[in-house]
């Protein structure tokens, strides 16, 4: 299920949004304010932005900006104006699309989808992970370590390289629990992830006593902490 962040501040428009949202398939966070919404970025990982342009304490723009600093996550724009000026300046400082304010739902979610699957073929075209001294190369499935290959249990190899793919993010537990799932139907409990997690810092931390790259987020989740 692919997650989006809305920020929005026009009550009677968020739940119209949110409703058609979740309907079409999509698990939504809400945030009203750039306050507001900053720190759920940042603890959160999102598959796609939506943006009003203007909120009560700033904007979308400024919010934008903040996110391209560490992330390429796709954006969309909310826009009650379809000037020239606020449509070249969205796109310039990293959004992927806007939508003029009234919008009809089923073009909205056929752009988000549109968004969603350019993003998907971009990460299918990526090739090699790397930080930290730590290398995965997709196409053959091996990982190194400083130029030595370490190796990895299938589920630790996907937590791996989920954490290096949102570097710098907080991944939820119950995300990467959905995530792990094993496709044979094994189940994949909370005890079970600190077990990959441990197991993981023991072959890619410099010291896994006291862990530099791989960390926890108390009571949210893990990131991979980009350093080097």
């Amino acid at each position: 299920m692919n997650s989006i962040l809305l920020v929005e501040d026009d009550l009677s428009l968020i739940d119209g949004l949110e409703f058609s949202l979740q309907k079409s398939g999509f698990h939504v966070d809400i945030a009203r304010t750039v306050k507001e919404a900053l720190p759920i970025i940042e603890r959160q990982c999102h598959d796609l932005l939506l943006l009003d342009l203007t909120l009560p304490d700033g904007s979308g723009f400024d919010i934008c900006k903040k996110v391209r600093q560490s992330s390429a996550v796709p954006i969309i724009f909310l826009t009650a104006s379809d000037e020239e000026v606020n449509v070249v300046m969205g796109l310039d400082i990293g959004g992927d699309d806007y939508i003029t304010k009234p919008f009809k739902l089923n073009e909205l979610i056929s752009r988000i989808n549109a968004l969603l699957r350019r993003s998907g073929l971009s990460h299918t075209q990526q090739t090699v992970l790397q930080s930290n001294g730590v290398t995965v190369r997709l196409l053959e499935t091996r990982v190194f370590k400083d130029d030595r290959e370490i190796e990895l249990t299938p589920a630790e190899y996907r937590l791996l390289c989920l954490l290096m793919q949102h570097p710098n993010a907080v991944l939820p537990r119950e995300m990467l629990l959905d995530k792990l799932w094993d496709n044979n139907g094994s189940f994949i409990d909370d005890n079970t992830l600190s077990v990959y997690v441990r197991r993981l810092r023991s072959k890619t931390e410099d010291d896994p006593e006291n862990p530099q790259f791989l960390l926890t987020a108390r009571g949210l989740g893990y990131k991979w902490n980009v350093t080097k």
